[in-house]
């Protein structure tokens, strides 16, 4: 058994700017869970086969040739009282990924121990203490990015490098994008 996740990654740039922002915020507060992970916002989890995974696979291929891609702004932060630190979607961006959301999370349903993701976010760092959460607060405050979402994303787990490592990318299969109010 392996383990996985589907995630949507934003733009190259967004990426970017997120991987410095990761680098700023470990200047500031030190090394934190999440400093190494490429920026993306989590549609699920979970552990599966190699026969499974091909049934992922094929699930994913079918959702995304019919989704069309859709317009997403991040433009506040946010914390989880787990001591998450992210960036969140305005309510027009969260109102469209939450069904592509929904709809993976529904068609993997057979996997037994997926666990799904339901708040769409981009999290900068993961379980920050108390202290280190205020100064994150502190460094960033102001925040507007866009992307277009018009893919997901399959990882795996490396064990090597303890980083999610990219196996495939579905790319949505509809024709235009949605920037519908």
């Amino acid at each position: 058994m392996e383990k996985y996740t589907v995630v949507i990654y934003p733009s190259g740039p967004v990426i970017s700017l997120i991987k410095s922002m990761k680098q700023a915020l470990a200047k500031e507060v030190g090394w934190f869970h999440s400093k190494n992970s490429v920026g993306h916002i989590t549609i699920c989890l979970f552990t599966a086969t190699e026969e499974t995974i091909k049934s992922v696979k094929e699930i994913l291929r079918k959702i995304c040739s019919d989704i069309n891609p859709v317009l997403v702004t991040l433009n506040d932060f946010g914390a989880y009282p787990n001591g998450a630190f992210y960036i969140a979607p305005d309510a027009i961006s969260k109102k469209r990924l939450i069904p592509i959301m929904k709809q993976v999370n529904e068609s993997l349903n057979f996997i037994p121990d997926l666990q799904i993701n339901e708040n769409p976010h981009l999290t900068i760092a993961r379980r920050l203490p108390p202290r280190k959460l205020e100064r994150a607060k502190v460094l960033f405050k102001i925040i507007d990015i866009n992307f277009s979402c018009d893919n997901i994303v399959l990882r795996k787990f490396d064990e090597n490098s303890k980083q999610y490592i990219v196996t495939e990318t579905f790319t949505f299969g509809g024709n235009s994008v949605s920037d519908d109010k």
